[in-house]
């Protein structure tokens, strides 16, 4: 009876909130690299028990020969890996060092893990149930937690300089969330970022748990006014929900400065027109093949003001003014906010401002 008594003893269970796991000294993940790819807890460094092709074989071990032959094949790799760890991961910690492992359901592969360390000396801990127990917490956590806080929203057509703001705001102290950098992507038809893929639908959810665990419900939070979808990665229903009840700010930036800013933004398609001219072709559904080779040709002209304020006044303009009034409440009643200038120097003094007043407990 010892042995289980031992197990549960260094269990321990998911993390409440982001704000728990800094009472560990690292988070090990002990899953193949290709799950933690995918997702993983906060902070987490990855120390396979096994790599992804051994996972394959002791998988198909186990699927044609049963659990006994894929331990048996398993027991050594898993050794191997661990002796590894301990030797180029593990060797300078002190005697003190307390970590926390994981790996899918909190079974062998952590368990192998934190047997050794246990053997050692350190304090190793496994989290019981694993990554999908975490993802369960991850999952219900985003269903309560955005009705405990309180959002101004940052509304704007495009070009206005949103997320520039935001920016500002988070360096001057106030509460931002930022779903367009925890998505990677600027949330339009050209929004992607250069050389940074989207993260996945998991890691896009877990890194909204650990933003929105660290706020304090006291005071507000800005947000970007988004659609559902920020490219590939869908804001979860309780979120978007809660965003569109939140009374909102609305930028008003004169055409120029607005032409600037976007042509600063979308850098990279000034120097590839023709990567630009794709990524207009998928518009060809909404406004015919002629216009979108007007655009095109203006492009591989390089005339920008020209382009610009073309797709400004016939694509996303409209656009932004249907969906606005459409998705939130208070859209209609915003606060507008003269921005003069596309200069850095604007956006810090406007979102200095702001933030004074969120530390003073005004809304609106």
């Amino acid at each position: 009876m010892s042995a289980p008594r031992e197990r549960a003893s260094v269990l321990v269970p998911p993390p409440e909130g982001p704000a728990a796991l800094a009472a560990w000294d690292a988070i090990i993940d002990a899953r193949s690299p290709a799950e933690f790819a995918e997702d993983r807890l906060p902070g987490a460094i990855n120390c396979p028990s096994l790599d992804d092709g051994e996972r394959i074989v002791v998988g198909t071990a186990y699927k044609q020969r049963g659990a006994f032959e894929a331990k048996r094949i398993g027991a050594p790799l898993v050794a191997r890996n661990v002796a590894r760890h301990l030797e180029e991961r593990f060797a300078a910690m002190p005697r003190g060092w307390r970590p926390l492992v994981y790996c899918w359901r909190g079974g062998t592969r952590s368990g192998a893990l934190v047997h050794v360390l246990r053997q050692v000396g350190w304090d190793a801990r496994q989290l019981d149930g694993g990554y999908k127990a975490f993802r369960r917490r991850v999952v219900a956590d985003l269903e309560t937690a955005p009705a405990r806080l309180a959002f101004r929203v940052v509304c704007g057509a495009t070009g206005s300089g949103k997320s520039r703001l935001l920016a500002a705001l988070a360096a001057a102290g106030a509460q931002v969330l930022d779903l367009e950098a925890l998505a990677a992507h600027r949330g339009s038809l050209l929004g992607e970022v250069p050389g940074e893929p989207q993260p996945s639908q998991k890691a896009f959810e877990t890194a909204l748990w650990q933003a929105l665990g660290g706020f304090d419900p006291s005071r507000p939070v800005f947000v970007e006014a988004e659609s559902r979808k920020v490219g590939e990665c869908r804001v979860p229903d309780a979120l978007i929900a809660r965003m569109r009840e939140g009374d909102c700010l609305r930028l008003e930036v004169p055409r120029p400065a607005r032409v600037a800013l976007l042509v600063e933004d979308y850098a990279h398609f000034v120097a590839d027109p023709a990567a630009l001219g794709e990524k207009l072709d998928c518009l060809v559904p909404l406004h015919g093949r002629e216009r979108i080779e007007g655009w095109k040709a203006l492009a591989f002209a390089r005339d920008w003001p020209a382009l610009v304020g073309g797709l400004l006044d016939e694509h996303y303009d409209p656009a932004y003014r249907r969906s606005s009034s459409r998705n939130y409440a208070g859209f209609d009643a915003a606060r507008p906010i003269a921005v003069e200038s596309a200069a850095p120097q604007a956006f810090a003094d406007l979102a200095a401002g702001l933030a004074a007043e969120a530390a003073g407990g005004r809304i609106g």
